[in-house]
């Protein structure tokens, strides 16, 4: 579309009508995005947040990672209005759902043909779009488009994509995350912090739009939530509660006669004792009432004998014991993995709690689905971990450190 070369023309001559690109027409895209806008007021900031790149290279519309939008003329004078609403809100979607750093976290495996990882993206996004009745160009890809099933992620359609799909769907930098000939960035674009501040303002105008007139696609729904109420990694954070529970009781001291001080030579007839820090000693009180889910357990079990490992804490400082309304199994382990659970009546862990107390321990972890009475009081010179496993499991008192286990 850029004309013949030069060399081919006759010198001298200006250059004809047909020799020079069409001109971007810029009112007509920017009213298909004011529409679009309008359409979906919920995405408005993010919609008038993009610069507007006029490209001669890019094959429709694409998006970069600063939320450049390079857009071809040609494409414009061929596509309708509402179909390039529709385009336009189909690139902000890339870039609100940050599947450009998305890809960038797929398997070397997954990510070596950037056009696949680019189908897999618009499935994500054009599912919503159609149930939306979102009007889009007649050769959009959807996941009917392949036989799939609609509402998953890009990273779920990718492997179920056809081995033949490859190729031909290019909407930059922004989706697949592989810079495009196109991108000069002759634009400042928008910076990291104030896309994060965009996403979050999208995602709380989805949530109030949803409250005033429940119109919101299931994914914008799912998006919004994410972003909002992200989820926690238990793993982590029972990582974390653990090894702080650990850091304060290895900061304990006292004193000891078994090693006397080195400074009781220097006082003649008197045996001064020696500060000793101790060890941590941690009992783990496993809930294993007919509430609890085998899996579950399993997973957690598995973490926090990880857990007790990282911090150093083993031989015969563990104690594991397991009870539902009764204590069953009292176990002194070298791990976590070596124990042999018991029960499956109703759920009492307060008397898991008083047995594990007579181990003498600094930590109490509770593995549990929370429903259960706990103690009245804090402990004095115990702390007190409580894994909750299951996303809608009750908290136990605010002086137990509380980690929601949600697999």
């Amino acid at each position: 579309m850029t004309g013949p070369p030069a060399g081919n023309r006759p010198t001298g001559l200006p250059e004809g009508p047909r020799d020079r690109p069409a001109a971007l027409d810029r009112t007509k895209l920017l009213a298909a995005r004011f529409r679009a806008a309008q359409d979906r007021p919920y995405l408005a900031t993010a919609l008038f947040s993009i610069t507007v790149v006029e490209s001669h290279q890019v094959p429709t519309m694409g998006v970069d990672r600063r939320w450049r939008c390079y857009v071809s003329p040609e494409f414009v004078d061929r596509t309708p209005v509402p179909h390039l609403a529709g385009v336009w809100i189909h690139e902000v979607a890339h870039l609100l759902r940050d599947h450009h750093g998305r890809a960038d976290r797929l398997p070397v495996g997954q990510r070596h043909d950037h056009h696949r990882v680019n189908v897999a993206q618009d499935c994500e996004i054009n599912d919503d779009l159609v149930t939306d009745g979102v009007a889009l160009p007649a050769d959009r890809i959807e996941p009917a488009t392949f036989g799939l099933p609609d509402g998953r992620t890009f990273e779920q359609y990718l492997p179920l994509l056809p081995p033949e799909v490859t190729g031909g769907v290019d909407c930059g930098s922004g989706a697949h995350g592989l810079d495009r000939p196109w991108e000069h960035g002759a634009t400042a674009g928008v910076g990291a912090v104030e896309v994060q501040a965009i996403r979050r303002d999208t995602a709380r105008q989805v949530r109030s739009h949803l409250r005033s007139r429940g119109t919101v696609p299931a994914g914008w729904q799912r998006w919004a939530t994410e972003l909002l109420e992200p989820r926690v990694d238990w793993r982590r954070a029972l990582t974390g509660a653990v090894r702080e529970a650990a850091a304060w009781a290895s900061g304990a001291v006292d004193y000891t006669y078994h090693r006397p001080s080195r400074r009781s030579s220097a006082m003649r007839g008197v045996v001064m004792p020696s500060l000793r820090q101790p060890v941590p000693r941690v009992a783990v009180v496993v809930d294993t009432s007919g509430s609890m889910g085998t899996p579950q357990l399993a997973a957690a079990l598995a973490e926090v004998s990880g857990v007790l490992r990282a911090v150093g804490i083993g031989g015969n400082r563990v104690t594991v014991l397991s009870c539902d309304a009764a204590v069953h199994v009292v176990q002194a382990v070298h791990t976590v993995g070596e124990v042999q659970l018991a029960g499956g009546g109703g759920t009492d862990l307060r008397v898991g709690v008083e047995a594990a107390l007579r181990v003498r321990p600094h930590i109490v972890v509770v593995l549990t689905d929370g429903y259960t009475p706990w103690p009245a009081e804090p402990l004095v010179s115990t702390r007190v971990v409580a894994g909750l496993i299951g996303a809608d499991a009750p908290l136990p008192p605010s002086w137990i450190t509380s980690v929601t286990i949600d697999d």
